[in-house]
C-alpha cells in the first residue's frame, strides 16, 4: 500500500505556483513568444484577434511580465517589440527550483524524508529517469570536486 497524497496549506503544487505567478493571459501569451520569438504589441495582438483580448490589455500584459523579467523589451521608433529572457524549460525550470526549495525549507533540517519521496515518484513514474537522476547527481559531484 503507497503513502497516500495530500495537499498541504502553505504549499502549493508546481502548477498552482506557476498559476499563482502568471495569469491565464500571461500564460498564453507566454506560450506564443516562446513559439515564435521577438514580436511587437501589434503583431501579438494580431495572433490574439480583436474578439480575444483588446489591444491595450495586451499592452498592460506585455508591460507586466517585462516587470517580472519574463519578456525583455527594445524600441524601435514608437514601437516596443518584446522577446522571451526565459526559455519554457527555464521558467519551469525555476519554477520546480521555487517549489522544491520551498517544500525543504519546511523540512527543519530533516531533508532526508523528502529525498528520498523524490526517488520513489522519479522511481514510480520511469526507471529511466531513475537512471537519468543518477547521472545528474554524478554529474553535480564532480563538478563540485572540481571546484573545491
Amino acid at each position: 500500500m503507497g503513502i497516500p497524497s495530500f495537499t498541504l496549506r502553505g504549499f502549493k503544487s508546481p502548477r498552482e505556483a506557476v498559476e499563482a505567478a502568471l495569469g491565464d493571459l500571461e500564460r498564453e501569451v507566454m506560450q506564443i513568444f516562446w513559439q515564435r520569438g521577438e514580436m511587437s504589441v501589434r503583431e501579438i495582438h494580431a495572433v490574439f484577434g480583436d474578439e480575444r483580448a483588446a489591444y491595450t490589455t495586451l499592452m498592460t500584459t506585455l508591460n507586466r511580465l517585462h516587470h517580472k523579467g519574463l519578456l525583455e523589451r527594445r524600441k524601435e521608433g514608437k514601437a516596443f517589440f518584446y522577446a522571451p529572457r526565459v526559455s519554457r524549460s527555464e521558467f519551469t525550470q525555476g519554477v520546480a527550483r521555487d517549489v522544491i526549495d520551498g517544500l525543504l525549507g519546511q523540512t527543519n533540517g530533516e531533508t532526508q524524508p523528502v529525498l528520498a519521496c523524490i526517488v520513489d515518484v522519479v522511481g514510480e513514474r520511469d526507471g529511466a529517469m531513475l537512471d537519468e537522476l543518477e547521472r545528474l547527481l554524478q554529474e553535480k559531484r564532480r563538478k563540485l570536486k572540481r571546484s573545491e
